[in-house]
């Protein structure tokens, strides 16, 4: 798979944070929709790619609310539906308590201690976001910002916000 972003052993399983989900699927979104759409593909045809629930809620919120070209509520369902197989794992208590940990560790954001939670309980060794230091190493999960390793500018359009 040359030319990849991801860094791993082939096989490893990646998480991907909201935000790469949201910008694959915002066509206003320029470097950054070709770069999250040609990793997802990536994903997808390696059958690695891992996702939550809370990242699909977040997609669904964000998708069809927030960004400036919104997708219809169909067609954001429709994504869902297609993604739905990279969730593996459900949301627990456990899962929760886990997240204020990391939180609590690693200075992170309840939110993003979820996002990290949710990543180690489906054993992923990446995790693809642009909220978080690219290259980190979080709960032996390794940080990836997928526009950093393809040369997208940093500071480009304002990052979404989170839930």
């Amino acid at each position: 798979m040359t030319g990849r972003v991801l860094q791993g052993q082939e096989g490893d399983l990646v998480f991907v944070d909201t935000n790469i989900l949201i910008y694959a699927h915002d066509l206003d979104a320029g470097a950054r929709q070709e770069v999250a759409a040609q990793v997802l593909t990536e994903l997808w045809d390696s059958r690695t790619g891992r996702l939550s629930t809370q990242v699909l809620q977040e997609f669904f919120v964000n998708v069809t609310q927030k960004i400036r070209k919104p997708l219809s509520r169909s067609q954001a369902r429709e994504v869902i539906h297609n993604y739905s197989a990279w969730v593996q794992t459900l949301i627990t208590p456990a899962t929760i308590v886990r997240a204020s940990e990391i939180g609590e560790l690693w200075q992170l954001s309840f939110w993003d201690g979820m996002i990290v939670a949710a990543a180690e309980q489906t054993g992923a060794r990446q995790l693809l976001s642009e909220d978080m230091n690219d290259g980190q190493l979080i709960s032996g999960i390794r940080v990836v910002n997928p526009f950093q390793s393809r040369g997208v500018p940093v500071f480009g359009p304002v990052a979404l916000e989170r839930l």
